[in-house]
C-alpha cells in the first residue's frame, strides 16, 4: 500500500469513527482536517489545565504500582493504534516531514520508551539498620513541545512522566497544537479506560508564549521539561524550577578511508533524509577523507541523493537561507522539513520525485555546514586526514555536545573522534537514528537534554530521590 493510499484509508476510518465530531479544515483557522471539538484534558484557561493535572496526579499516587504498569501498557497500545492517524495530522498541520517516517517515530516512542521498569529502588543495610532509596515523582511537570516531532514527543514524554508518577501540563508549539491536543486526548482516554485518572495530561486549547510563561512560573508546576528552540530553553532555565532542557544540535558525520563506503553512503542518506531531516540527531553535514570522497558521493547518488552542480549550489543557498533583522544568515523557515524534490523544484532544478537528500561539496565555512537547517540539504567537506576531519567536525558541532556519527573500521580513529566531539550520542557505522533505537539497541527518547546534562531522558529523569532510614535491628542476618 502506498503512503497516499494509507492516508486515504486512515481518513475514511476517522470519518466513520468520529462523524460530525470533527470539523473540516475549511472552517478552522489552522491545523489538521480533523479537529475534535471536545478533547479530554484540554482547557480554555491554562490555570484550569494545571489544576486538573494536579488533582489527577494525586489520584494516580493512590493507585498501586501494578495499576500504573497497566496504565502505561494502555498508553502504549493506544499510541500504536493511532500512530498512522497522528502522523497524518502532524504532517498536515506542520507541513514538515514524511508521514511514513512519522509513523515510525510514533511507534518507536510507544514501544521503546521505558516505563515503570526504569524505576529501581536501592537498599543499604548494616549494623545501624537500613536505608531505602526510592525514586519519587515531582508532582506536576510543565512540558514545552516542538513542532518538528509533535505527537511522538508527547507520547514519549507522557509515558516517561506518568511512569514516574507525575501529571503533565503541556504547552505545545502553536504550529502543532491540534495534533498534540489530539494525542493528549487519546492518551487520557487510554488511561481512564483502564481505571486511571481522567486528566493526567492536560494543555491549554490555545498554547502561546503567555501560556508557557504561566506554566513556567505557576506554583503547582514542580518541574519543567523543554523540547524546543534556544529562546524558550533560556527562559525555562531562568525560571528557578528544576528544568530538563533539550538544546540545539548540528550533528556532523565523519567518513574515513577505512569505512565500508557502500554502507556508509546508504546509512547517511537514510539518516539525513529521515523525516526530511527534522530529527535533532540527524546527520547535518559531513567531513570525508579525500581518498574516498568521490566514491562516497557516487554511492549516495545511487541511494537517492542528488548532487548539486557547482552553479546550483549558489541557487539553492540563496533559496534556503535568508537574512534576519540583524543582517545575519538564517534558515528560510519556508523550507524546514520539506521534501528534497520540493526544494529543488523551487530552485527550478528538475529531478524525479523520490530524491531523499540534496548533497553538495562545499568548504567548511559554508552555511550548509555551520547552520542547523532541519531540511534535507547536506553539505560535504573534503579533508585530507582523520585529524583534519575531527578538528572541523568539532567546530561544526559548536560545542552543543548533542550527536555525532562516524563511519570507520579503525577503532583508534573512532575512539579519537568520540573523545574529541564529546557528544551525548555517538553513532558508529549506522544511520543517525540508530542512536534513538531505530535499527539500534537501547531505549528511545525524543527529549535529549544536552544543556542540562541528563542526556537521553527516561522515567527516572523525571523523579526526585527520597531517602528513608530505619535505625536499629531490622536485618535478619
Amino acid at each position: 500500500m502506498s503512503t497516499q493510499e494509507m492516508i486515504d484509508r486512515v481518513k475514511r476510518e476517522m470519518e466513520d469513527k468520529y462523524g460530525n465530531g470533527f470539523k473540516s479544515k475549511e472552517v478552522v483557522d489552522s491545523g489538521s482536517s480533523y479537529i475534535n471539538e471536545t478533547r479530554l484534558g484540554c482547557y480554555e484557561r491554562v490555570e484550569d489545565a494545571i489544576s486538573a493535572a494536579k488533582e489527577s496526579q494525586k489520584q494516580l499516587m493512590e493507585l498501586s504500582m501494578f495499576k500504573r504498569k497497566e496504565i502505561i501498557a494502555a498508553m502504549r497500545k493506544s499510541s500504536i493504534d493511532n500512530a498512522e492517524k497522528l502522523a497524518i495530522m502532524a504532517q498536515e498541520e506542520t507541513g514538515f516531514g514524511r508521514v511514513a517516517d512519522k509513523i515510525i517515530k510514533n511507534v518507536l516512542a510507544a514501544e521503546k520508551t521505558p516505563g515503570t521498569e526504569d524505576l529501581q529502588s536501592q537498599a543499604f543495610t548494616g549494623d545501624d539498620g537500613m536505608t531505602l532509596i526510592e525514586l519519587a515523582p515531582f508532582g506536576v511537570i510543565g512540558s514545552i513541545t516542538p513542532s518538528t516531532n509533535p505527537s511522538s514527543t508527547v507520547i514519549n514524554n507522557s509515558i516517561s512522566m506518568v511512569a514516574a508518577g507525575n501529571g503533565v501540563v503541556y504547552n505545545p508549539h502553536p504550529g502543532a497544537k491540534n495534533v498534540c491536543l489530539e494525542t493528549i486526548a487519546i492518551l487520557n482516554k487510554a488511561i481512564s479506560d483502564v481505571g486511571g485518572p481522567k486528566e493526567l495530561l492536560t494543555a491549554p486549547n490555545q498554547p502561546t508564549m503567555d501560556t508557557s510563561k504561566v506554566i513556567m512560573t505557576h506554583k503547582d508546576i514542580r518541574m519543567l521539561a523543554v523540547t524546543g528552540g534556544e529562546a524558550v530553553v533560556e527562559i525555562a532555565m531562568k525560571s528557578g524550577k528544576k528544568c530538563i532542557a533539550a538544546g540545539p544540535g548540528n550533528p556532523p558525520v565523519i567518513v574515513d578511508e577505512t569505512a565500508n563506503i557502500k554502507k556508509a553512503a546508504s546509512d547517511i542518506v537514510k539518516g539525513s533524509g529521515f523525516d526530511n531531516n527534522v530529527l535533532c540527531i540527524a546527520e547535518k553535514e559531513a567531513f570525508v577523507v579525500n581518498s574516498v570522497f568521490n566514491e562516497l558521493v557516487s554511492e549516495m547518488v545511487k541511494n537517492g541523493a542528488y548532487e548539486l552542480k557547482r552553479h546550483e549550489i549558489d541557487i539553492v543557498t540563496k533559496e534556503v537561507f535568508t537574512k534576519n533583522k540583524k543582517g545575519e544568515t538564517v534558515v528560510n523557515r519556508k523550507y524546514v522539513g520539506k521534501c528534497a524534490s520540493e526544494i529543488l523544484k523551487a530552485c527550478n532544478i528538475s529531478v524525479h520525485s523520490d530524491i531523499r537528500l540534496i548533497i553538495a561539496e562545499v568548504n567548511d565555512s559554508h552555511p550548509f555546514i555551520n547552520i542547523e537547517m532541519l531540511m534535507p540539504v547536506f553539505g560535504m567537506v573534503r579533508v585530507y586526514s582523520i585529524d583534519e576531519a575531527i578538528e572541523k567536525a568539532v567546530i561544526a558541532e559548536k560545542g552543543y555536545h548533542h550527536t555525532a556519527i562516524m563511519h570507520s573500521e579503525n577503532v583508534t580513529n573512532l575512539t579519537k573522534a568520540a573523545r574529541a566531539l564529546d557528544t551525548t550520542i555517538f553513532v558508529k557505522n549506522a544511520p543517525s537514528y540508530a542512536g534513538l533505537g531505530i535499527e539500534g539497541e537501547g531505549f528511545t527518547t525524543l527529549t535529549i537534554a544536552t544543556p542540562t546534562g541528563e542526556g537521553l531522558t527516561s522515567a527516572r529523569s523525571f523523579t526526585r530521590i527520597r531517602r528513608c532510614t530505619l535505625s536499629g535491628g531490622f536485618r535478619i542476618v
